[in-house]
């Protein structure tokens, strides 16, 4: 659960501060206390700060623009500058989110107050993580008329998009400036007839002990005009309304665009230096490592490179070194057969030196070998001993032979035999 410290500022560094820390829920989590405004840091901590500044100060309104985001903060300065008095361009606008009307609150204040502002904050080492006008203190109730008194200053909502700061006048005379003591159908703020939008007949009034007998007359002539009037007093003051509404997400963060907080990524990764600084250490050492491997590796190669060709010019003078000694080997092997041809050779040798003493008549005439093949070329008086040559090859089941052709040798027949390894 989030905590907040939410503080309220003055018109400047003169006035007192109020403070108050919140959760995220409205809970209150400490008393309201009232200082110099660098007496509130003290009570930070770990919380988050939300600081609310004079809505006198501070325009807000709504539009009915159906963009969002940064063509929004875009468009914002010219769908309001006919309303404003001063120069767009010396001029803040920031937007809050969208409501059920269809209509986007803004906020409008001069970039010279923000900056006065954050100069205040920051001389007291206030770290503000939102800044808000502390007319948003008050909660918008659907279908209720919402008046908070605070000293001189009456704030007001009508539970829609009106929301207004009075300066100097009574409740009755701020429920009359937004037309709800008339028939109830003026239009919040803008002074056009909206029957389909009637003024809320309700109104929840906020205020200190003494507010309700000072006003007493106002209560007496809004019964009579609304349907029911509520009177709420607040024996610790203002502040702790204003923060429970602010930290449940109510209100327009004014640190938008330019004055949006910078993230700091230094201070997140500074807990991870050393843990850093090791595992980078680790890698630099695998790295040399790897580096002095491949480097005695490669001296190896080198080594064993010079030697295969002394050996191999030995046996061949006059052959040509070579870069690849396995291309060599290979090729020598396809030369005599696999690296398993001089036992299967041997072999292949006796079983048809047994094939011959059974069938003494033939005679071998030609005898070649490649690629793990045996090819004969035999001499018999006839096919029938050629093929007693073939079975008694066979027989041991280790190779097979296959008489591939036979011709007429005057009164012989010369046959060519082929012997492979059985199941090749």
């Amino acid at each position: 659960m989030s905590e907040y410290l939410v503080i309220r500022i003055g018109q400047n560094a003169s006035q007192p501060a109020h403070w108050i820390a919140v959760d995220s829920t409205g809970a209150r989590r400490s008393e309201p206390d009232t200082g110099a405004l660098a007496e509130a840091s003290v009570d930070i901590g770990d919380r988050e700060v939300i600081v609310l500044v004079p809505s006198a100060e501070v325009l807000t309104t709504s539009v009915d623009i159906p963009v969002k985001g940064a063509k929004l903060q875009a468009a914002l300065p010219y769908a309001l500058e006919e309303y404003l008095a001063e120069d767009i361009d010396d001029l803040h606008f920031a937007a809050g989110v969208k409501r059920s009307s269809g209509r986007t609150p803004v906020s409008v204040v001069s970039h010279q107050q923000m900056t006065n502002w954050l100069e205040i904050l920051d001389d007291a080492n206030i770290p503000a993580n939102s800044i808000i006008a502390d007319s948003y203190g008050l909660a918008r109730i659907p279908g209720t008329i919402s008046l908070l008194l605070a000293g001189e200053f009456v704030f007001i909502n009508d539970g829609g998009d009106t929301e207004l700061v009075m300066q100097g006048v009574s409740p009755g005379d701020a429920l009359a400036a937004i037309g709800a003591l008339d028939d109830g159908t003026a239009a919040a703020g803008d002074g056009e007839e909206n029957d389909s939008n009637p003024m809320p007949r309700h109104v929840l009034v906020y205020c200190l002990p003494g507010d309700d007998e000072k006003y007493e007359h106002d209560w007496i002539a809004m019964r009579h005009e609304l349907d029911s009037v509520d009177i709420k007093l607040l024996p610790d003051g203002v502040m702790p309304r204003l923060a429970v509404t602010v930290a449940t997400g109510s209100g327009i963060n004014l640190l938008q665009g330019r004055y949006a907080p910078r993230r700091e990524y230094r201070g997140i990764f500074r807990p991870w230096k050393y843990a850093a600084m090791l595992a980078l250490a680790f890698v630099l050492i695998g790295l040399g490592v790897k580096a002095t491997d491949f480097y005695m590796l490669s001296r190896q190669e080198a080594d064993l490179r010079q030697t295969f060709n002394t050996e191999y010019q030995q046996m061949l003078p006059g052959a040509p070194e070579t870069d690849n000694p396995v291309a060599v080997i290979e090729s020598l092997q396809r030369r005599i057969g696999t690296a398993e041809t001089p036992p299967i050779f041997l072999q292949s040798m006796e079983q048809l030196s047994r094939a011959i003493q059974q069938n003494t008549q033939a005679t071998i005439q030609a005898i070649s070998f490649r690629a793990g093949v045996i090819d004969l070329r035999v001499s018999a008086p006839d096919v029938a001993t050629l093929a007693g040559v073939e079975r008694a090859i066979s027989e041991s089941g280790q190779f097979r032979a296959s008489i591939q052709s036979t011709d007429q040798d005057g009164e012989k027949v010369s046959g060519r035999i082929q012997i492979q390894v059985a199941g090749s």
